[in-house]
């Protein structure tokens, strides 16, 4: 009875702050392998260098890109894709490294923004997608990587969000893509203007859900991203 007493008296005279010092509750953990540098990974480190006289071109983006079938589009080409369906522009951020600037390609074609604006990740705003992007151009140019920079396509609806208006946001983001390309001595490849209606959303012919394009639609964006390479093969400036 006594040491219990010792102890009760020693616990009320512990200063106000001990209870601070209790260790909270761990935070949720950030989800796995965020930006989906597995993805790619072991593809990345089979391929190795370019070979002596290798012109590597990777094509850089989202499900537009995943989905494109590039040995079909550029038969012969050996065109590497690295699109994740779903990303925005910071997830890609994570992964340029290990997907782009690792393989040491002569071209880079990217193509993001889309799932930034439908908010894929959360809110964000047109000033922070093009600083990502910004960051993509400069940092292969650091590494002598010709660039690239495509427009957003068209889209009226995100199917998955429906709540969101990006018809506004796209064209701003399209508008600023393609003034700094030409400012930056950038290739800007425009398949906006191919791909877009009336309504400026993209060509019901040219994709079955509003966002992504079908067969027809790449068959569109393929010659689009030929011209603009063999510009690029030119050291030929962006479009005025």
């Amino acid at each position: 009875m006594k040491t219990l007493l010792v102890l009760a008296l020693a616990a009320a005279s512990l200063p106000r702050t001990a209870a601070a010092q209790v260790p909270a509750a761990p935070s949720p953990a950030p989800q796995a392998d965020w930006a989906n540098l597995a993805k790619y990974r072991d593809a990345d480190a089979r391929l190795g260098a370019p070979a002596p006289g290798e012109r590597r071109t990777v094509f850089f983006g989202d499900s537009i890109t995943e989905y494109w079938n590039l040995g079909e589009s550029f038969p012969g080409m050996g065109y590497i894709d690295r699109g994740i369906a779903g990303q925005t522009t910071p997830q890609m951020r994570q992964r340029f490294e290990q997907d782009v600037l690792a393989l040491k390609p002569a071209v880079v074609v990217i193509l993001a923004g889309t799932n930034d604006i439908a908010g894929n990740t959360g809110p964000t705003t047109n000033e922070s997608i093009e600083e990502n992007l910004r960051s993509f151009a400069e940092t292969a140019k650091a590494s002598g990587i010709t660039v690239v920079l495509a427009s957003i396509l068209p889209t009226a609806r995100y199917g998955w969000k429906p709540k969101v208006e990006p018809v506004e946001r796209i064209l701003a983001v399209n508008s600023w893509i393609k003034d700094y390309a030409g400012k930056n001595g950038l290739v800007y490849l425009d398949y906006y203007s191919a791909l877009v209606d009336a309504k400026r959303g993209l060509k019901a012919e040219l994709s079955g859900d509003g966002v992504h394009p079908n067969k027809a639609g790449y068959a569109v964006m393929a010659p689009l991203a030929a011209d603009s390479l063999a510009r690029a093969a030119r050291g030929a400036p962006a479009e005025k």
